[in-house]
């Protein structure tokens, strides 16, 4: 069996590769990449595939029985990115993919992000390929990015509000994802995936008050405030703007999940909060 990873040099893709290493033999997984050659460390073959670039894909995807659909990172291009590798998947002949979606992408009030993930699973199922669709929750990654810059502020700030974030690490979700690529009985489900224990961002302040010994508060802006935080920051307006309304979602349940589907696949509790907070002050 041959398994193909897109986005293979992306954060998950790496993860997603290297557990793989451990269940399968190497000379079986196909990293898809844009640029083969920054794929060179993963120790697995690499080929060119562009979700841009239709021409590339055919020949990519050609021998691959199943393929690993990491959801690209463009917002507002991906609902054609997306379509673009199951057409030629399905050209290709691969027997079965699974896709990595958005928590209650059918319900979630993030619907900026939902739109398109939504649109790649009704393309899945209408394509006629055997799916599994992984509706990730928030990475944990996604807020201890932040500790740094939280402690030296002295605050931990956002809009979330006391909107409860059922989070995992990033690891915890690449073995979900080897689990369902690896394992069987997954064809035809859709998994709902998030860490089994949910938190406050005033918890992950106490939290990071907790291990550095210093009063880190969480401090609730509104939606406009936060966005011109994240500017001063230094990042895109428009990228400030969309992190903002996710933290108003997230104050209206959207990061919130207590099915444990995660860490029943995975066969171990999620990362706790605990642990990714003192790796980020590593």
């Amino acid at each position: 069996m041959t398994i193909a990873i897109t986005g293979a040099t992306g954060q998950l893709g790496r993860l997603v590769i290297d557990k793989l290493k451990a269940k399968v033999p190497a000379s079986e997984i196909i990293a898809l990449v844009r640029t083969p050659a920054k794929a060179a460390d993963l120790g697995v073959a690499a080929r060119e595939a562009d979700y841009t670039r239709p021409e590339t894909l055919d020949q990519a995807l050609a021998g691959v029985d199943t393929l690993l659909l990491v959801s690209s990172n463009a917002i507002g291009q991906r609902a054609v990115q997306h379509r673009n590798v199951i057409e030629a998947a399905k050209r290709a002949g691969v027997k079965r993919i699974v896709y990595t979606s958005l928590l209650r992408a059918d319900t979630t009030p993030l619907t900026s992000l939902a739109n398109e993930h939504r649109a790649a699973e009704a393309d899945l199922k209408a394509s006629g390929i055997p799916f599994t669709i992984l509706r990730n929750g928030w990475y944990t990654e996604n807020y201890t990015r932040s500790v740094g810059g939280a402690v030296a502020g002295g605050a931990f700030i956002g809009s979330a509000g006391d909107g409860r974030i059922s989070s995992a690490a990033r690891v915890d979700y690449a073995e979900a994802a080897v689990a369902v690529l690896t394992g069987e009985g997954h064809e035809g489900r859709t998994y709902e995936l998030a860490g089994d224990d949910a938190y406050t961002l005033a918890d992950l302040a106490a939290e990071i008050s907790r291990q550095t010994g210093k009063d880190i508060p969480y401090r609730n802006l509104p939606e406009v405030d936060y966005a011109k935080a994240l500017v001063g920051f230094g990042l895109p307006e428009g990228m400030a703007h969309h992190i903002a309304s996710y933290d108003i979602g997230t104050a209206q349940g959207a990061l919130f999940e207590d099915g444990r589907q995660l860490s029943r696949l995975i066969g171990r509790p999620t990362t706790p909060l605990s642990a990714a907070v003192a790796e980020a002050l590593r």
